[in-house]
């Protein structure tokens, strides 16, 4: 038995969703179609939005969707019928224009509140609570203060998708059902096992952090400080004037807490989502081609959105043979 607050799923097991009949041996029929893990990105998840364009337009049935961070925000819109709208905001979004939707603040949980981009979401989606969309959705987020992974399944959509992206140290963490949950990135990057405790026999992810570094690696190296660094520290052996370019690259090279915070959670989802596919790997797995987008770079909707359109586009002889595959079964 699942413990539940608020719909959300503490250590989870396999077990049949609360829509299935409760006659003890009968399972509900299963729906055609492929399960979707859309994975986290922040702006780079505005990729999932030309997934599931080219998916419609190709006439690929989706039976679910498990989404983490921008993941759940995309998938959450698309099974609400808003995915047109939320195309339209983010092709509207520019890089001064983002200002608006942010609220900064200092000493609370996060740098930016949120509030003004709930007050968006809240505005097309009120009311809409996760169990009565067409089709189950899970919302992945953590809980802030034990680590635990949380499946948000029923209850607000708009919480829900919030609670999913809430990016530890950029926004605050959401209160739901007594509990303080934060960005799902930070325990399941993409959430194929969430489809496969739902008994989805086709599961695709799309994966946003695939080619942002190459495989883990060791290194071995002797601790030395490198010598210019050292002659920049105590003033000696650095040139009086400094060629332009150089000087330019070299700030770029410095590492400010901004980027030091995306480098570290840019390698901490690479890395679980290379150890949590290992070992629950999906049976087709998509990676939009999107690391030249940073994180912050919302204002690049048009060509995150192109990505995953053409990344999906390439693949879709090979998605429509999994999709027709798995109708075979159910219908045969």
């Amino acid at each position: 038995m699942l413990d539940r607050v608020f719909g959300w799923r503490e250590e989870p097991s396999i077990s049949r969703p609360e829509s299935a009949p409760e006659e003890p041996g009968v399972k509900p029929p299963a729906r055609p179609g492929i399960a979707l893990a859309l994975g986290g990105g922040a702006a780079r998840g505005w990729a999932h939005i030309g997934v599931l364009k080219a998916l419609d337009e190709s006439g690929i049935e989706i039976s679910m969707i498990a989404g983490t961070s921008v993941g759940a925000l995309v998938g959450g819109c698309y099974l609400a019928g808003k995915l047109d709208e939320l195309e339209a905001f983010a092709l509207s979004l520019t890089r001064r224009g983002l200002i608006r939707f942010l609220d900064f603040r200092f000493g609370g949980g996060g740098l930016i509140g949120g509030l003004r981009l709930s007050k968006r979401l809240s505005e097309r989606l009120e009311g809409v609570r996760i169990e009565d969309l067409d089709r189950p959705l899970i919302c992945v987020a953590s809980d802030a203060q034990t680590g635990h992974e949380v499946w948000l399944d029923s209850g607000s959509l708009v919480l829900a998708m919030r609670a999913s992206y809430a990016l530890p140290g950029v926004f605050e963490p959401v209160s739901c059902g007594g509990r303080r949950l934060m960005d799902g990135a930070l325990v399941n990057p993409v959430p194929v096992n969430v489809c496969r405790v739902f008994e989805q026999q086709m599961v695709m992810a799309v994966n946003l952090h695939y080619d942002l570094f190459g495989r883990a690696a060791v290194l071995r190296m002797t601790a030395e400080e490198d010598s210019a660094t050292n002659a920049d520290r105590i003033g000696l052996g650095a040139p009086a004037i400094m060629p332009r370019a150089d000087a330019a690259a070299k700030r770029r090279e410095k590492l400010g807490l901004t980027r030091s915070m995306v480098d570290a959670f840019n390698i901490i989802q690479d890395r679980i989502s290379r150890s949590r596919l290992a070992g629950d790997p999906p049976d087709l797995s998509l990676q939009p081609r999107v690391r030249d987008i940073g994180l912050w770079e919302f204002f690049r909707a048009e060509e995150a959105i192109a990505i995953g359109y053409d990344t999906t586009m390439s693949r879709i002889s090979e998605i429509r043979r999994m999709a027709d595959s798995h109708r075979s079964l159910v219908t045969g």
